[in-house]
């Protein structure tokens, strides 16, 4: 069985989710994408994602939380959150 405290990598970043909020990035890197979980459906005796908040922040902990946020955006189901946060991460991490 699969070690409980392992950290789920996706795309050789850490992905976590505390609840509703999803952080897929690393706090010792200059950017994070958080992901709210605003609106779920019932799909067997599962719960899915149907309506995310997508944004793109800063780590930097002296900026206040209005200046933090770099992009935003809601996007329709998990997977194209995630995709799209992966691709504002990897731009953002490589200076463009």
């Amino acid at each position: 069985m699969a070690d409980e405290n392992a950290v789920l990598m996706y795309k050789g970043h850490p992905l976590m989710r505390k609840d509703n909020l999803v952080y897929y990035g690393s706090m010792a890197d200059s950017h994070i994408v958080m992901m709210q979980i605003l609106e779920t459906k019932k799909v067997g005796d599962l719960d899915l994602a149907t309506r995310v908040s997508v944004q793109l922040q800063l780590t930097d902990p002296n900026a206040k939380g209005r200046d933090r946020i770099v992009k935003k955006s809601e996007k329709d189901g998990f997977y194209t959150a995630l995709d799209l946060g992966c691709v504002w991460l990897t731009r953002a991490l490589a200076g463009k």
